[in-house]
């Protein structure tokens, strides 16, 4: 027992000392001149090629081509961004440094360890990552995350906060809660998001048969995407988080298999492996493909809970279903609620499988269209969006 408890101190200390050493690199490699139009992106902590992050540097490749670009990216995760060709950095490499060090911006979705400072020939666009329905960073009562309390969590949100020169914000609700949660005082640019620049520029029957076919999907089955979020108090370790399945795939499977696919994405916290093999041809894991933003695209249908996607999704006016079978803990214990979702939520709550299924055949009665509290719920979430968000990002940010 002593011997483990030793060697847990001795790998705390080498840690902690490689920290500093990689502080200590960082801010004397600050020091040298800033790299004049160099940007590093980075999405979902370097997971993944997407996101806002994605769309703004898609678009300034497209329109404004003397900018040096480059991600940030995980080990491990570096596959799409050599199968697309797209420059990249090993996170917490050497040339990540130096690199990071000297860029004249970076664009980043979430946030940046706090180890790291900001040097001040650098402007940090923040463009973070959802309207919010579940209450966020100062605006949260508890919190149930490992390896924090809430005192520490709020503190270092703040802290994080403080770096960012220019925060993406998608309406004037998110605005207001931006501005508060995060204690952020500096410039908000109320643009729309840059991500869901897409939904509008793409959406085709060609592009959609097209993403189809590159995820081996039947083109003529409806598609119906789950995407749930992650729960604070149900994690492994620090940044992995444990999801429980409470969608009932076997009689999903049972009414649907003739006419539907359900793909299942999971929140990038989640690291669960779903195990599907009994559901093949019907049921797919889309959890590690790269965009969400393409799987929006070609489905029919959204099942969510409290994520944010449902909020990105509306620009769509595609039919949602909201599947809340822990509404009451989630609400009352895990986070709380901007809002009264139960009614005002831009479709049916369900609790059940069974419910789940009774509100896919009502769309299917009804052609799926969506109602009038739907088209209530984009007027005030989704006005913003017009396929020209990443155009005013870049306007502002970058000349």
């Amino acid at each position: 027992m002593n011997q483990k408890f030793m060697g847990l101190v001795k790998k705390f200390k080498v840690k902690s000392l490689v920290l500093k050493l990689y502080k200590l690199i960082f801010m004397i490699l600050s020091q040298l001149p800033v790299k004049k139009n160099l940007i590093v992106f980075e999405s979902y902590l370097g997971k993944q090629y997407s996101c806002n992050p994605r769309a703004i540097y898609e678009y300034l490749q497209k329109h404004h081509p003397e900018f040096k670009m480059v991600w940030s990216v995980q080990k491990g995760y570096t596959d799409v961004f050599v199968e697309k060709k797209v420059p990249y950095l090993k996170r917490f490499s050497l040339k990540w440094l130096i690199a990071m060090a000297r860029a004249e911006y970076w664009v980043f979705n979430t946030r940046l360890p706090l180890w790291i400072p900001k040097p001040k020939h650098t402007i940090y666009l923040q463009t973070w990552h959802g309207t919010p329905l579940k209450k966020l960073a100062n605006d949260m009562e508890e919190v149930h995350m490992p390896g924090t309390n809430t005192e520490k969590y709020k503190r270092n949100f703040t802290n994080a906060a403080k770096r960012w020169d220019y925060l993406i914000s998608p309406n004037q609700y998110s605005t207001e809660i931006f501005a508060r949660a995060f204690k952020f005082e500096k410039t908000i640019l109320e643009t729309g998001y840059p991500r869901n620049d897409f939904l509008y520029t793409h959406n085709t029957k060609q592009i959609i048969d097209q993403l189809k076919k590159k995820l081996d999907i039947p083109v003529k089955k409806k598609v119906i995407l789950y995407a749930p979020t992650w729960r604070d108090d149900q994690f492994y370790q620090v940044g992995k988080y444990k999801f429980d399945l409470a969608l009932d795939l076997g009689k999903l499977k049972e009414r649907l298999k003739d006419d539907y696919v359900i793909l299942l994405r999971m929140h990038y916290l989640i690291a669960e492996n779903l195990d599907l093999s009994n559901f093949e041809g019907f049921a797919y894991d889309v959890s590690d493909y790269e965009d969400i933003r393409d799987l929006y695209l070609i489905s029919d249908l959204l099942i969510t809970d409290y994520s944010s996607v449902f909020f990105d999704y509306a620009n769509l006016k595609r039919p949602i279903i909201f599947f809340v079978y822990d509404i009451d803990s989630y609400r009352n214990k895990l986070r709380g609620f901007y809002f009264d979702i139960e009614k005002e939520a831009p479709g049916p709550l369900a609790y059940t499988t069974d419910e789940v299924l009774q509100q896919i055949s009502y769309f299917e009665r009804n052609n799926f269209e969506v109602s009038h509290s739907f088209e209530m719920f984009y007027n005030k979430f989704c006005y913003l969006e017009d396929g020209e968000a990443s155009k005013r990002v870049v306007e502002s940010v970058f000349f």
